[in-house]
């Protein structure tokens, strides 16, 4: 039968299908909740395992591996020629293994998706979604901390838009308040050949900056630091430019403070009752939203806090986001740093004063990165001047090292970026490996001929006479993952997990190249149009899943 599942062209989530219709046939109709499809622990024992036996056995009042026997009838006759055994396990696990007729009818549609293969069946409701990340204030250069956020940034917004979310990107430009008075004083003492002061910025950047802006010995601190941050900020705009990343928005933090959005949103939330004044400041009521204490929004000297602007800035986030989808289905992500962790509470109530939906508005906390030389890390200070670019780590690694290497990790965890294993050009290289697994197919592919793609693809690969080999079986199933892979990456927002599923897939591939020979196939009783296909197929999702974390998939190395 054909499923909603086949349609969109994930094997495995048809497959699953199945296992539902054939569960809710004996329970006619009434599940407590759906089964699970997985791999067995042991090759052996098959394909996939579901528990679908034991969900059904309380609702028959019989025994699982009673109720198994009889949902192995059924799942044989669902599945037809396409399973070639339903086995009884354990206390009432089944065992499947599938047919080649299931794998060759699943890469025939998997080819026939064409770029569309990899989008989820189950995505969700389609949003408007505003990431805000990298953000880093713009007093110095794009560090490589600030390059995990704009690695992990562009990735989730391009996994995002591949499951047909409206994503915008979005910068916010800390250009106000007192690092931006000292990053001028700090400007102004090198144009004057003097030391920065004590809490200020000592990089050579600084001392760049003194020298190509004209006067600035003797600019008043205002003008400076406006003309010191658009210097900077053109420097960060190219930074992100040559790592892959676009912002549709850079958001100035000082056009809140000069537009009167403070003041408003302030104004909007005294209006809710959610403010009140004590011991001369002004406080926002945070615990009725869960946090664990108030927050203060101005000080008694009559200053905003930092918090004041955010609250005003995110106001503006929910106007935009609400005008642009009067009906709902908005979100905003913001990608923090390590130090934000005391803002989540605090921003999340804030959000919810100002009239948002507590669950529309993610805060993602990045950590660190350590970089690693020799077995020793390297210190890093953008203030001290120590930093450690991202410029200078795309000049030493190159680009897709270092977009590979800085979300080869849960963005919850601290990175160690091993730099010699980055420059490797070997094997045990995760990110040349992968590029290598897709030049290898490009190679294959160009060998059989430049019209071989095309006929291949249009080939009845279900009447394929090709008995799949063990490793053909493991590269299938491996390929056969990648929607539910990219729908859990998004979902999860964690694109870390598409780094380990193309090396687990070019790993596969490699096996697969090692014991079935694809040119000349026929010579010993294989089909070298299925094993082109294979190929074809096995390129295209690499290129599509190194596409989703902005790394280029090259056809010659």
């Amino acid at each position: 039968m054909a499923t909603r599942a086949d349609n969109a062209c994930d094997p495995i989530a048809s497959l699953r299908d199945a296992v539902v219709v054939a569960a809710r046939t004996l329970a006619d109709g009434d599940l407590p909740r759906l089964p699970t499809l997985d791999r067995p622990p042991k090759l052996e024992l098959g394909d996939f395992a579901t528990n679908a036996a034991m969900l059904l056995a309380p609702l028959a009042r019989s025994a699982p591996r009673e109720v198994a026997e009889r949902l192995a009838a059924a799942l044989a006759d669902e599945l037809g020629e396409r399973v070639a055994a339903v086995d009884v396990a354990g206390p009432g696990f089944l065992n499947l293994r599938l047919a080649d007729a299931w794998f060759k009818r699943a890469l025939a549609q998997v080819l026939a998706a064409g770029d569309a293969y990899g989008r989820p069946l189950a995505a969700g409701p389609r949003e408007r979604i505003l990431v805000e990340f990298v953000s880093a204030n713009p007093t110095g250069p794009i560090t490589v901390a600030s390059g995990r956020h704009a690695a992990y940034g562009d990735a989730l917004c391009r996994l995002l838009e591949f499951c047909g979310h409206t994503v915008e990107r979005e910068y916010y430009v800390n250009d106000a308040g007192s690092q931006v008075e000292r990053f001028a004083r700090s400007i102004a003492a090198r144009a004057r050949g003097e030391e920065p002061p004590e809490d200020g910025y000592r990089g050579d950047y600084v001392a760049e900056l003194a020298r190509a802006i004209d006067g600035a010995a003797d600019l008043d601190t205002e003008t400076l630091a406006r003309r010191g941050v658009e210097a900077m900020m053109a420097s960060v705009r190219g930074t992100l430019e040559r790592f892959g990343v676009r912002m549709d928005r850079y958001f100035s933090e000082r056009s809140l403070h000069e537009s009167g959005a403070i003041e408003r949103a302030l104004e909007q939330l005294a209006r809710a009752g959610h403010t009140y004044e004590a011991d001369g400041a002004l406080w926002l009521r945070t615990t009725a939203f869960g946090d664990d204490k108030d927050r203060v929004l101005r000080r008694s000297n009559g200053e905003y806090t930092y918090f004041a602007a955010d609250i005003a800035y995110h106001a503006d986030k929910l106007a935009r986001l609400a005008a642009a989808n009067p009906e709902g289905g908005y979100r905003a992500i913001d990608v923090l740093g390590a130090d934000h962790h005391g803002y989540v509470g605090r921003m999340r109530a804030a959000w919810q004063a100002l009239g948002g939906e507590g669950d529309r508005l993610e805060l993602v906390i990045m950590q660190l990165v350590h970089l690693v030389e020799g077995g020793s890390r390297a210190q890093m200070s953008k203030r001290a001047g120590t930093v450690v670019t991202l410029d200078e780590l795309v000049s030493d690694i190159g680009v897709d090292a270092a977009r590979w290497f800085l979300l080869s990790r849960s963005h919850d965890t601290t990175l160690e970026l091993d730099l010699d294993l980055a420059r490797s050009q070997a094997q045990d290289n995760p990110v040349f490996y992968v590029q290598y697994a897709h030049a290898r197919i490009a190679s294959i592919l160009r060998r059989a001929g430049t019209d071989r793609e095309t006929a291949v693809r249009g080939r009845d690969l279900e009447a394929s006479p090709e008995t799949l080999a063990p490793a053909a079986r493991e590269l299938l199933l491996k390929l056969f993952a990648f929607p539910s892979e990219v729908g859990e990456a998004a979902a999860l927002r964690a694109p870390h997990r598409l780094t380990a599923y193309l090396l687990e897939l070019a790993r596969a591939f490699s096996a697969f190249y090692r014991d079935c020979r694809v040119l000349g196939a026929d010579e010993e009783g294989g089909d070298e149009n299925f094993r082109l296909a294979v190929c074809l197929a096995v390129r295209d999702t690499l290129a599509r899943g190194l596409g989703l974390l902005g790394i280029a998939a090259p056809d010659e190395m």
